[in-house]
């Protein structure tokens, strides 16, 4: 399974895990990925540029990374964990880490804004992380 697949596929997993009143079964896994990570430039201009993350929207930036660990792990049988530390205000960092290896962190400011133009950009992030993480596991793990 190529590493873009297997982000998108664990991402809409870890969302749909978390729906538990069933709200999202009727929805298709790209409008569930739309709905949370797309924004356009005109849906961004009404975002104000200061303003407090409400906790949907830092869960929904967890998610991503919790999708990269969890397919990590897929990939290596290697456990990994992910520490994210965010602000009211929108600033922050995540990272994901496996043993003592840092495999892929992002600090974050007005995280409120945080989105994807299209659904390519997003699932083409999710394979770059999730290569790069790889890449650095294989590098250091000895």
């Amino acid at each position: 399974m190529d590493a873009k697949k297997l982000f998108t596929d664990t991402l809409v997993g870890q969302i749909r895990a978390l729906d538990q009143f069933g709200t999202w079964v009727n929805k298709s896994n790209e409008d569930l990925l739309k709905e949370k990570y797309v924004k356009t430039k005109e849906e961004l201009k009404n975002i104000p540029i200061i303003a407090d993350i409400d906790e949907m929207q830092t869960q929904d930036i967890r998610l991503i990374y919790q999708a990269i660990a969890l397919a990590f792990e897929k990939i290596t049988g290697v456990m990994c964990s992910v520490v994210m530390e965010m602000s009211h205000e929108g600033f922050g960092r995540v990272v994901v880490f496996a043993e003592d290896i840092v495999l892929c962190e992002k600090g974050f400011k007005d995280a409120h804004r945080f989105s994807f133009r299209t659904l390519e950009k997003l699932e083409e992030e999710g394979e770059k992380l999730l290569i790069k993480a790889q890449e650095k596991y294989k590098k250091y793990k000895n």
